[in-house]
């Protein structure tokens, strides 16, 4: 395989992220749903808690195999971290964009600047692909490597070492923890309504640095990719490197928790272990095997994640507003409608919500699979 090859595996990997999170956001109803497909409530970790770091990993992936070639060939640094900078602004914006929507433009939703979430997953994203491409621009694989033992080892420090006012240090608990002082302070009335504690928010503004350190762990796997070798040895390394990082985050787990809320630098280490394995189990099955047709749903889905994320995002809260009232004189609305018909008449509750939940990402797999045959690509 050549370095300029597109990496279908990587396609794959990416578009079942995405099929993920649609998966894990979606359920018919949360009062029942199947414990893997729910975050951890706080330490601990379970299939939902790897789908959002394993993305945030492949934007690393990418980041080496589209900006590395540039800047062999000479590419002005300076250009190449402004179109970054350009992209990270769109993508923020979307994000703000899921958080305002529909603007309190239909009676079911309230809309104020004032309380207006401001950090998200696409915020996260925005910022931590920025972070590390202005990184990445900057050093050799040694150089990002010294910049991600340094992000984890300081969050860390950060965490267990500094003080919190009438709390003291240490504190890793939901109320009482560094990250959640800085966000009650720093973003005050803005942060998510349903986080483990009032002010908290799991993509707040400290947290954000181990974040980084996950996108740079992923464009060290890249570097990975990108040197000529046989392909059934890139494979293996990968999964060789994803046992020895599982054993890694789960020993440093220990001391200091696995936690999602927290984007913990033990965290970080075992989730990009699951990365790579799988990552390496994906190229070894497409790109050296030819293995192909089993991925076609998720490579589809990969190659309009960001488009298919959002639309994902809007029509699942109008799902959600748009709603009437029936004879009996109770609140419907079009989820509850369609959940309630379709699904919970004839489905125990945890199997109907997860059927639910499957064909919602289906809808989505039919929208990506027409744009794909159209050749409708969606670039930031």
């Amino acid at each position: 395989m050549k370095t300029t090859d597109r990496l279908v595996s990587l396609d794959a990997f990416r578009g079942a992220t995405i099929a993920g999170m649609l998966l894990v956001n979606n359920p018919g109803t949360w009062s029942a749903v199947y414990a893997p497909l729910l975050h951890a409530p706080w330490h601990g970790w379970t299939f939902t808690d790897t789908i959002f770091p394993s993305f945030l990993w492949i934007v690393g992936v990418s980041l080496t195999l589209s900006t590395a070639r540039r800047v062999e060939a000479g590419a002005d640094r300076a250009a190449l971290f402004r179109h970054a900078l350009q992209r990270a602004a769109i993508i923020f914006g979307l994000g703000l964009l899921l958080n305002a929507f529909p603007f309190g433009l239909m009676p079911a939703h309230h809309f104020d600047l004032a309380t207006l979430r401001l950090p998200g997953v696409l915020q996260r994203i925005a910022m931590c692909y920025l972070g590390a491409t202005a990184i990445f621009l900057r050093t050799s694989w040694r150089g990002q490597l010294a910049w991600t033992v340094a992000l984890l080892a300081g969050y860390w420090a950060l965490l267990t070492l500094v003080p919190v006012p009438g709390h003291g240090a240490g504190v890793l608990a939901p109320t009482g923890n560094l990250a959640w002082w800085i966000d009650a302070h720093l973003l005050a009335g803005h942060t998510w309504s349903g986080a483990p504690a009032q002010g908290f928010d799991p993509e707040g503004v400290l947290s954000t640095l181990p974040a980084v350190a996950t996108v740079l762990c992923g464009a060290l796997a890249g570097q990975w990719l990108r040197v000529r070798r046989e392909p059934v040895k890139i494979s293996l390394g990968l999964m060789a490197a994803g046992v020895v990082l599982l054993a890694l985050g789960a020993w440093w787990g220990n001391v200091f928790p696995l936690n999602k809320n927290l984007w913990t630098s033990s965290y970080v280490v075992f989730m990009a272990g699951w990365s790579a394995l799988w990552l390496g189990v994906f190229h070894w099955a497409i790109d050296v095997r030819g293995w192909r047709a089993w991925a076609l749903p998720f490579t589809i889905y990969g190659m309009n994640a960001l488009a298919m994320f959002v639309l994902a995002g809007l029509v699942a809260r109008m799902l959600g507003l748009i709603q009437w009232t029936n004879a009996a004189g109770a609140k419907v609305t079009l989820k509850g409608a369609l959940y309630d018909g379709g699904f919970a008449s004839w489905l125990a509750p945890r199997a109907a919500s997860l059927t639910f939940a499957v064909c919602f990402v289906l809808v989505f797999l039919a929208l990506a699979w027409a744009m794909w045959r159209r050749k409708w690509f969606v670039k930031v």
